[in-house]
């Protein structure tokens, strides 16, 4: 932002000033799992017993789940930003607002009309811009602090009025050149507009609505200050604010324990699969169950989260990034399938087409968008993919001056990619399979689904960029837990030194 020559010299110090509100909850040192779990407070608790939560404890609580969650955005999301946003016109808080707005500015036309003016609405107005403009300003800008204090003096201006010497158009444009050595350089249009205007009451008007987009760029230009030491101290700084929430609601783990509990039946069950099938496999002694596995397993079931469920308070920063790749992978799994029924059925006559499973690709892409929403029609979108799949199979084969696909062949293949939803369906589940086996261990695709090669490649990588930075923060509530449930009779006081492993 382009500030004076006082405030260019403090605008370092004005960043920090921002960001060190946060700085000491990353300087305590992080604990040993092997000390006491109560000593320091990047450790998480021991369990507690039930207790009243006041409403004082729980606001508490909210205010730190809401601190860790825009922290979380702002240094993971680098799109993230403030946006100006208003009712729509035709709402009713929109129509409500317009009234209200034109009953205000209509009353203080008439004041400014009377004779002699009547200026103390205005006034008001001018001790509120003087309050705005001097939040834009960075600690040490005295000069221009002092200036708008001179200029924009409520008790100076009230003299004035009081013998009808008010320069009012004087004041508004101090205001609109101060508001242009402190704006953004996106807003240099909007300051010119402002020079335009001759209606003092209209000026006045859009003073304010200018101001309003430059408090949201202000915000956005302080969360690109902050992002950088976000991204540096964002896993202490997580660890921290959720042992308080913890502190505050012993809850607050509930859904995450029950989470790993899940993981770790469906892991013993699988182990009791596999000894019921054979015969020769010891029954009596206690099966051995890795943690890492439990929480691998745990991970990868979120990929097939039913997000209508609260999801584990652990992951509840990146819940909205779980699902979009939870839907990009439901979205690769119907391409996966097209691709394999179309391949199937009129594989010789496309086998010289080139890149016509990328063709596909494209064709099923856009009519799959949004398919995770109540609204979608899944089986509609499927039909509509299977017509316009039989549409550029019969185009390739007429260029080439091959006959078409019958009536019967079309119906036939538009019915077996409409069938894709159904339960039980033999494509689908062999798709689910190889997509399990992809996730676990991110081989090179089969042949026949190299065509979402790369997108699987980028979602897995997605995935794991968000599952290894939730393991560096609450790797510690996670070996808690597993000792819990896994290790009920190991001494409770101590806790594990590494997190479980990738």
């Amino acid at each position: 932002m382009p500030l004076n020559d006082d405030q260019n010299s403090d605008s370092d110090s004005s960043r920090l000033s921002e960001s060190t509100a946060s700085s000491s909850d990353s300087e305590y040192s992080r604990q040993s799992f092997n000390s006491d779990s109560s000593s320091k407070p990047s450790s998480p608790a021991s369990a507690s017993p039930p207790k009243i939560i006041t409403f004082d404890e729980l606001m508490a609580a909210a205010r730190n789940l809401t601190d860790l969650t825009l922290a979380h955005e702002i240094a993971v999301n680098a799109n993230f930003c403030i946006k100006h946003e208003d009712f729509p016109q035709n709402s009713f808080a929109g129509t409500v607002k317009q009234i209200v707005h034109k009953a205000f500015w209509d009353h203080l036309e008439s004041e400014l009309n009377e004779d002699p003016p009547e200026y103390e609405h205005a006034i008001k107005l001018f001790e509120e811009i003087k309050e705005i403009l001097l939040s834009f300003l960075t600690p040490g800008a005295n000069r221009m602090h002092h200036q708008i204090c001179e200029v924009l003096d409520s008790d100076l201006i009230r003299q004035q009025a009081e013998h009808n010497a008010v320069d009012i158009h004087g004041l508004a444009n101090y205001i609109i050149n101060t508001m242009g050595k402190l704006c953004a350089p996106v807003r240099d249009n909007d300051i010119k507009q402002l020079k335009a205007t001759d209606n003092i009451v209209e000026l006045l008007r859009q003073i304010f609505h200018v101001l309003d987009l430059m408090k949201v760029d202000m915000a956005n230009y302080t969360i690109q200050s902050l992002r950088p030491y976000l991204q540096r101290n964002l896993v202490d700084y997580e660890r921290t604010k959720f042992q308080e929430i913890l502190e505050e609601t012993p809850s607050a783990l509930d859904l995450t324990t029950e989470w790993i509990k899940e993981s770790i039946e469906d892991e013993l069950s699988s182990i009791s699969d596999e000894s019921s099938s054979s015969p020769g496999a010891d029954r009596s002694s206690k099966p051995i169950i890795s943690p890492t596995l439990v929480l691998n397993n745990g991970y990868l079931k979120l990929l097939q989260w039913d997000y209508h469920k609260t999801i584990p308070e652990t992951l509840i920063t990146d819940e909205v990034r779980l699902q979009e790749l939870r839907e990009k992978l439901n979205q690769l799994k119907i391409i996966a399938c097209v691709c394999l029924i179309t391949n199937n059925m009129v594989g010789a006559a496309i086998v010289d087409v080139p890149d016509f499973a990328d063709q596909l690709k494209r064709i099923s892409i856009p009519l799959l968008e949004g398919m995770n929403k109540k609204t979608f029609d899944l089986k509609e979108a499927l039909n509509a993919i299977g017509v316009q799949i039989c549409g550029k199979v019969n185009r390739s084969l007429t260029e080439r001056g091959l006959p078409t696909l019958n009536a019967e062949m079309q119906s036939n293949l538009v019915g077996q990619i409409a069938h894709i939803v159904e339960e039980n369906n033999p494509i689908s589940s062999l798709i689910g399979y190889t997509f399990t086996v992809f996730q676990k261990c991110m081989p090179t695709m089969p042949g026949g689904l190299s065509v979402i090669q790369t997108e699987m490649e980028l979602v897995g990588s997605q995935y794991a960029s968000i599952v290894n930075f939730n393991k560096q923060v609450y790797g510690p509530f996670y070996a808690n837990i597993l000792r819990k449930l896994l290790f009920p009779e190991a001494p409770m006081g101590k806790a594990e030194t590494q997190t479980p492993a990738n």
